[in-house]
């Protein structure tokens, strides 16, 4: 059996709550959601613009994933939450684009979009992620 290891990063905001930025367990990475958050003010950016929250978010999943000592590339499933069906279009310019910049081949992740409503009103999106080492 494989130690259950708590991941940690100062490139990424600190967890709010009682979970962890993410955890391993031999190969698998599970990153919690994240949020549009600057990791050294822990200030929420880009009121109203779900393009730079989805890059911002995706950059703090980013981290987090290295951290772990996986990278980008092992990104197997990325989980979308937004706010507002409106914003599916902006979200996935921005998302598709990060993606690609990160993924080296043609195998880009698996992706579910979810609507919903997040826990602070200024958040848009939320993007949590499964990495296989």
């Amino acid at each position: 059996m494989s130690e259950k290891i708590k991941i940690r990063t100062t490139d990424a905001p600190a967890p709010a709550h009682t979970f962890s930025q993410g955890v391993r367990k031999g190969p698998f990475v599970q990153v919690s959601g994240q949020g549009p958050v600057d990791p050294v003010t822990s200030e929420y950016l880009y009121p109203g613009d779900v393009a730079a929250q989805t890059t911002r978010t995706l950059e703090n999943v980013k981290a987090i994933v290295e951290a772990s000592g996986a990278t980008f590339d092992d990104v197997v499933m990325l989980r979308v939450y937004l706010t507002k069906r409106e914003d599916f279009s902006t979200m996935n310019d921005a998302y598709g684009q990060f993606v690609s910049a990160h993924t080296s081949g043609d195998v880009l992740p698996s992706r579910t979009t979810v609507f919903t409503g997040l826990p602070r009103e200024e958040m848009l999106v939320e993007i949590d992620a499964v990495a296989i080492v």
